[in-house]
């Protein structure tokens, strides 16, 4: 099947960077229509609280912020659809952008399809995501003042979650698999110099225990070298084994850093390809917030907008 009409801009992803996008798409008159993807609403979904977006002072839940942003979207015109789409080709204009065999035509294309956060494989973290088991310090850190957490992994980005932890929680233990870790330098004396950090090597995390109405109890600590479980209380527990940028299908056709995440022009949100734009965590490995990526939603849109009137 494929839908003849050539439009203005396809936006493929949602979350605070597509929603925005579409936002200002729409009021610009481009009809913008979104492919929200496999995870409507982006990594904020899987949020309860969000106390740090400006305007809400009580805060809000995630999924009820992006209804919010959905429905402003979609009162200026844009069209938003629960379809993942499975490829591109973007060697000629109009772009082609494909949810199965279905073949959609636009004169410019905006991916906002963001990063995920890497996990454990755990049956608990889907059940407990929000109530105590979190991916992002600067996001929940508040949440755990005076308690104790742990904090996963043995990277720069491990280090830099359990350092700032440190300022809410009363403990952090940071659990590593291996013996070594491989942060920078300074990184790991930042953290062995903190008395709020312990360290435990050559463990891994078998389970997390807890409920939704109680929030995490403790974790099932797993010795990679003899193999014995033993229970850990903690309130919480924070992953910082890194993000997965979702960028599979623009492989070989955008440019990529090491990472995989997606180069874009400094300050601006234009890709390699001219006419098509990336904005949100798909292309910020560094702050990775929701009002950053909203921030650089709006810029894409900007961005589209200037690109189809030089048309």
């Amino acid at each position: 099947m494929t839908d003849k009409t050539i439009h203005k801009t396809i936006i493929i992803g949602s979350g605070p960077a597509g929603l925005t996008a579409a936002i200002y798409a729409a009021r610009a008159n481009l009809s913008p229509i979104v492919f929200e993807g496999n995870q409507p609403g982006g990594q904020l979904t899987i949020t309860t609280d969000v106390e740090n977006y400006p305007g809400f002072p009580d805060g809000i839940l995630g999924p009820d912020m992006m209804d919010l942003f959905r429905k402003q979207a979609q009162k200026f015109g844009a069209e938003c659809f629960y379809k993942h789409v499975s490829k591109v080709d973007f060697s000629s204009s109009p772009f082609k952008v494909y949810v199965l065999e279905e073949e959609y035509l636009a004169e410019s294309v905006i991916i906002s399809t963001g990063a995920s956060a890497r996990m454990l494989g755990l049956d608990a973290e889907k059940e407990l995501m929000g109530y105590g088991v979190s991916t992002c310090a600067t996001c929940d850190g508040y949440f755990f003042k005076d308690k104790e957490i742990v904090v996963v992994g043995g990277g720069d980005s491990a280090m830099e979650e359990a350092s700032f932890l440190t300022k809410f929680a009363s403990k952090v233990t940071l659990v590593h698999r291996r013996d070594e870790f491989r942060a920078s330098k300074i990184m790991i004396d930042r953290v062995l110099d903190n008395p709020k950090i312990e360290i435990i090597k050559n463990a891994v995390v078998s389970d997390i225990l807890g409920s939704q109405k109680d929030g995490v109890s403790s974790i099932l600590l797993k010795d990679t070298i003899d193999g014995k479980e033993r229970n850990f209380e903690c309130d919480g527990i924070f992953y910082g084994i890194g993000h997965k940028p979702n960028t599979d299908q623009f492989k070989g056709i955008i440019n990529l850093n090491d990472q995989g995440y997606i180069v874009t022009n400094p300050g601006s949100t234009l890709t390699n390809v001219a006419g098509v734009f990336a904005c949100g965590d798909v292309q910020d490995d560094h702050y990775r917030q929701a009002i950053t990526a909203a921030g650089s939603g709006c810029m894409a849109a900007i961005d589209a907008e200037k690109y189809l009137e030089d048309l």
